[in-house]
Order: C-alpha cells, then structure tokens, then sequence
C-alpha cells in the first residue's frame, strides 16, 4: 500500500497530532499541580452498566490513589509522545485506550445524564468519543515520519548500525527509507517540536498563576477547602420521618439571587453574578465536607442541584418549596418528587396565602397527597397566624418550616405597625412599615407556638436577611425551640457558621422546648 502523503496532508496530520498531544500533556499537568485533585469524584459520579465497577474504585484510598498516579502520567507521557513524535504510534494507541475508559465510564447514552460545568450535553457523540477517532487516524496513517522525533531517532539509530557494521566488517541490512533519505540539513525540522514544548510550559505555568484552575473537566474540579482544617467537630444531625438531616441546612435563597436586600437594590445581581456554576458546585462540596447534609431549595433548581449531584457523587438531600394553589394543587409536587427530592415543604408565603384567601383545604389536600406519596411533608409559614389556623383545623405536618428571628436591629419596624400576613406583601417607603425587612413579625408568638409542639421545626430567615449576625441569630433560634436551623451561606461562610453551631449545641445553658427531632 503507497503511505506516501502530499505536503499538505502531512501537514494538517501533524498539526492535528501536536493539537491532541497538547490538549493531553495539559490535562495531566493540569491534575498534578491542582492540590489535592483526585478522580474519586468522577469515579462515584460514573454511569451506565460499568458504574459499579469505577464506584467500587473510587470507595478504596489505595485504588484511588493508584488510579490518579495512572492519570496523570498516562496522560502526561502520552501527550509529550504526541506532541514531539516520541514512540508515536504506541502513544496514539495508549491514547486510545485512555480515552475509552473516560468514555465507557459516562457515556452520552439516552439513559445516562452526566454533565460538568461550562459543557453542553450530548447523545453518543461527545468530545472524547471525536478524539478517539482522530487518534485512530493518526495510528493508521505514518505521522510519524513528519516532524516527529521518532524520524530523528531512526535516522540516530541507521548510523550506529552503519559504524558497527564498518567496524566489525559484518553484512549491513538494508536501511528503511524513513531513516535512509534524512540529510543532516533535515535535524532542524525534526527538532521544531521541541521550542513548541516550551511555550506549552511557558503557557501553562502563566494561565495556572493566573486562574489557580486548570482543564475544567469533570476529573479535574478541584474544589477549596477553605480552611476545613479550622473545623471544630462534626455538626450534630436530627431525624424527620427517618431522613437524617444535619442541624444546619443551607438555604437556597443565595443561589437564586433572593438577597432580602431592602434598598440595595444592586445586591441580587451582585449575588448572582458571584455564584456562578461553578462556585455553587464548590460551595455545595464545602458545605457536605463540614457536615451539611441537606439544601432547601425551590423545585425550578433541581437541574443545577442534580446535575452537581450526578458530577460528584454527592448524597445532598433536598427539602423542596412547592406552592400549590387552588387552580393547581398536585403539579408541583409530582414535579419535585419526579426530580428526585428527600422532604417536600409547602412553601412559606404560600401557607401565609391560601389561609388570608380562606382556602385552606388547598393545603389539607396536597398535604394528605404528599403523604400518599411517602414523602415527609413541611407546613413553611412567614405568619404565626397561619400555622395556628392550620392548627385549629387539624392539619399537621411532618415538621414545621418557620421563620424566627428577633427584631433588636435598625431596620426592623415597631411592633405596633406590624401586619399579620404582611411579609412578602407591598413594599412600604415607610421605615416603620414593611419594606422586605422582617420575616417573623411575632417571634415570641411562634416561640410559644412551638413550646407546644412536639413536631421537628426548622427555623428559617434567622438572620432576618443579613440583618443578625449568626453569632447571635444562630443562637437565638437554638435556644427558642428550632431543630435545625436552614440558613443561606457564601462558600467563605461555611466553616464559620458550622462552627458558630457547633459552639452553640455544645452549650445551651436555656431551651425553651424539648428537641423533637
């Protein structure tokens, strides 16, 4: 068969060889100087009919370990192979192999759902699967005879054996023709690859100092521990009809931009602008590594929560918002429990409204539909008042999801000028009106209401927006009757705030009821 190529077709061959070789080379560089990466992640996240097989891996330290040193040295050796020509045809077939174990593990298959930040989603064909097929091309054609170290090294190798043949008068074999036409003029080109390395490192040690990230694939996120090490103990969890939920629960408000701001009115942009994909990955893996187990969140943020979910193994369990109404009591909740949610809660402004409306057996039956379902159910409420009428009427959740917080800071409006029913409502420019500024106008009402439940209560906006510091906030649900406190954290806030908790459980000198959960 004629290998012989036309200049342009050996051209394009070897760009497209030295492309691959770097996109290689810059993935394994890329795991070895992120600190701390590990393939475990994307090992637990793996799908379709060989999960159990990377999942059992990534369940053993040894095996991980094992497993991470093959990466990023297979990944290294095979793209400097590539890139300067070195043993091409065994780095392209090494090559291929890698990539089919990426491929096999999470595969684009109608029946699996992976995806990782800043890509798109795909059916069968996908980036790795495109690769492996331009390996194989490279592997069948003879790329290494054009601007490849190999044609140098068979060039080095034709003359040793010519000077050993003179000097032992032996019979030289025939020299193959890749190596027999090199003229001493040609070593220039052969070596070009090598000033091509050098800008690769070049560009890769100023890119890493740069961004401090690399290669954004789901086996390279590497996640900030943000000072994990300051943590001082494991955070304590209660139950809720068998779930085991931790003390803290984070909020989901900072994710959607909710930011309760008053007349800041740049804040929610400036929330949503800060948490990014990415950063809510990294603060949703920061928050599960200091003890945070559970997320409430609204039913629309279940694509980012599950795909997070799916890329890094994670067991984060979900307390869905639902806000039924008497046009729609059901959709929702076949919404959230389709996308896979732990607790549903029937959202705060929502009970707040059906029980001002009069309409009140819209949430007796999407409660007594949830339970059907086996789901624990949360009556969330903003006003003292609708929990009690709710009460009255015999209808009782699984937990109670309420806010609570006290009102000893500036922007809290007189007790007297306080409206049953008003938050979420209009927004006063009277300071001492409602101006999205108190989420629980009757806190020593909700306390006592408490005081004589025996029903889990998550106390929620105990901050009352950022107004409270969680130092005091904190404390002052604890120690008036919350469960477990859900409150909304930047990554940089996480550690902080668990151990603020921590501080507290450790030392509550006054509650004013019994844990109930």
């Amino acid at each position: 068969m004629n290998t012989t190529l036309s200049s342009r077709q050996s051209t394009l061959l070897v760009i497209l060889r030295m492309i691959i070789g770097w996109h290689f080379l810059y993935e394994g560089i890329a795991k070895m100087i992120i600190p701390g990466w590990t393939s475990a992640g994307y090992l637990q996240s793996a799908q379709w009919i060989f999960a159990p097989i990377f999942q059992a891996m990534a369940r053993s330290a040894v095996t991980v370990a094992v497993v991470d040193a093959l990466n990023i040295w297979g990944l290294m050796l095979i793209g400097i192979g590539l890139l300067l020509g070195v043993f091409t045809r065994a780095a392209g077939i090494a090559g291929i192999g890698l990539l089919a174990v990426y491929y096999i593990s999470n595969p684009p298959f109608i029946s699996t759902s992976f995806g990782v930040p800043l890509e798109g989603h795909y059916l069968f064909v996908n980036k790795t699967l495109v690769e492996m097929a331009a390996l194989a091309v490279l592997v069948i054609f003879p790329t290494e005879r054009y601007f490849s170290m190999d044609r140098f090294l068979a060039y080095w190798l034709s003359r040793r054996k010519q000077k050993a043949s003179k000097d032992t008068e032996k019979q030289v074999e025939p020299v193959q023709p890749a190596a027999a036409d090199v003229k001493r003029r040609e070593l220039l080109k052969y070596l070009m690859t090598i000033p091509i390395l050098g800008a690769f490192i070049y560009g890769t040690i100023g890119k890493y100092r740069w961004e401090k990230v690399n290669a954004i694939t789901g086996a390279t996120i590497k996640i900030s521990d943000f000072k994990l090490t300051d943590l001082r103990g494991d955070l304590p969890c209660g139950e809720i009809k068998g779930k085991r939920i931790s003390r803290i629960i984070a909020g989901g408000n900072l994710i959607g931009g909710w930011a309760h701001s008053r007349d800041l009115i740049y804040v929610p942009s400036l929330f949503k602008a800060y948490n990014t994909e990415y950063k809510v990955f990294e603060t949703l893996q920061l928050a599960e590594k200091a003890g945070v187990n559970t997320i409430n969140i609204l039913y629309t943020q279940f694509p980012l929560i599950n795909k997070y979910k799916r890329i890094f193994g994670s067991k984060l369990q979900t307390v869905s918002q639902i806000h039924p109404t008497k046009e729609d009591i059901y959709s929702h909740v076949d919404k959230v429990i389709d996308s896979g949610v732990d607790l549903i809660q029937i959202q705060g402004n929502c009970c707040d409204w059906r029980v001002r409306d009069g309409e009140m057996d819209v949430l007796a039956k999407c409660i007594d539909y949830i339970r059907k379902q086996g789901y624990p159910i949360g009556l969330g409420a903003h006003s003292i008042q609708a929990l009690r009428a709710c009460d009255e009427a015999g209808i009782l959740p699984d937990f109670y999801m309420k806010t609570l917080h006290h009102d000893q800071y500036w922007s809290a409006h007189p007790k007297e000028r306080r409206i049953p029913f008003s938050v979420d409502g209009e927004r006063s420019l009277d300071h001492d009106e409602f101006h999205d500024n108190m989420f629980c106008l009757f806190a020593d009402e909700t306390i006592e209401f408490m005081r004589q439940k025996n029903i889990p209560f998550i106390a929620f906006k105990v901050l009352a927006g950022g107004a409270i510091h969680p130092k005091d906030g904190i404390r002052f649900a604890f120690e008036n009757g919350a469960d477990f406190v859900c409150i909304g954290m930047f990554d940089y806030q996480v550690v902080e705030d668990v151990n603020i908790a921590l501080d507290i459980l450790s030392d509550i000198p006054k509650r004013t009821r019994m844990w109930c959960a």
